[in-house]
């Protein structure tokens, strides 16, 4: 299932915590639609889970279990048990975070007791904790705020790769600096020839800039345009998020819109600019970018994130 914008930011705790459109954001969180949860076999023990939230991957190797990324605490509990029926109830060896953002690691608490280990770029840890700072703070000047619950970090953490063998599968994460946020890492399963990107991947879809998480849109052009060459032209890629009419997994092709997409979002602003148009005026400009109308209209927050990087 494809997370929503709204789906997004309610599961910001950040968005949740500021005035009234985070109370709405949490009204609705604690309504949430029904969880259809479907696992979805790739090749050679590695798959995809759909719930709510950002995808998750999983490796089930005869000798060891690796997930990818949480989604929220209840649709985590249904991949967990539907994982643990087709596993024997084997333990967890490792669950990875690809990023902070709550629709990837809001499910980490229901993964203690279960997964021996949460891995996540050190980055990722340190805004997913100045995130829950911040919450707080907003909580506590706002008196019908509830106070968040501080989320589960992971307590393991990497720089810029990793590697390491689980079962006879090699697992690999890579980190290609700030992009979608400042700390989402690309894994690797090796030997299966399968990618799971997270949020670095929308797929025909508008993707989320997250300024105040380190969004580079410049650097992510840079980071799509590397990844083809990291993997082989048969990889299967798995994306965080697609459009509710396009699949959650792809290939190479798929990751180049994604790079034209950005490339043309960022000509479109940096013309605005040129031709002497003010922030409030381009982020009012949010109907389909010219060529990608498949990925829906923009929004004033994709708008006033290009605008502010462009402007240094």
């Amino acid at each position: 299932m494809a997370l929503s914008r709204r789906d997004f930011l309610a599961s910001s705790v950040a968005a949740v915590a500021i005035g009234a459109a985070g109370r709405r954001a949490l009204a609705w969180q604690q309504q949430p639609a029904p969880i259809t949860p479907v696992f979805t076999p790739i090749r050679r023990n590695v798959g995809f889970f759909t719930g709510r939230g950002g995808t998750i991957g999983y490796l089930t190797d005869p000798k060891a279990i690796v997930t990818v990324d949480s989604q929220f605490p209840d649709s985590a509990k249904l991949f967990i048990d539907g994982l643990a029926a087709q596993t024997s109830n084997r333990p967890i060896d490792l669950l990875i975070n690809t990023h902070h953002h709550g629709d990837h690691t809001g499910g980490n608490s229901a993964f203690k007791g279960v997964a021996k280990n949460i891995l996540a770029h050190e980055r990722a840890v340190v805004l997913q904790k100045e995130t829950y700072d911040r919450a707080v703070e907003a909580a506590k000047s706002n008196p019908n705020a509830t106070p968040p619950a501080e989320p589960v970090y992971a307590n393991k953490t990497v720089g810029a790769v990793w590697r390491e063998q689980f079962g006879d599968e090699w697992v690999r994460t890579t980190y290609y600096g700030p992009a979608h946020t400042g700390g989402d890492v690309a894994i690797t399963f090796e030997r299966a020839n399968v990618a799971h990107l997270g949020d670095l991947m929308f797929n025909r879809r508008e993707p989320v800039l997250d300024r105040p998480g380190g969004t580079n849109v410049a650097n992510w052009i840079k980071m799509l345009a590397k990844v083809p060459g990291d993997h082989s032209a048969d990889t299967i890629f798995i994306f965080g998020h697609a459009g509710a009419k396009f699949p959650l997994t792809g290939n190479r092709a798929d990751v180049e819109v994604l790079r034209n997409y950005l490339t043309t979002l960022m000509e479109f602003v940096r013309a605005q600019r040129t031709a002497g148009k003010t922030k409030e005026e381009v982020a009012a400009m949010t109907g389909p970018l010219k060529g990608f109308e498949e990925h829906g209209s923009l929004t004033a927050r994709t708008l006033n994130a290009v605008f502010d990087e462009l402007a240094g």
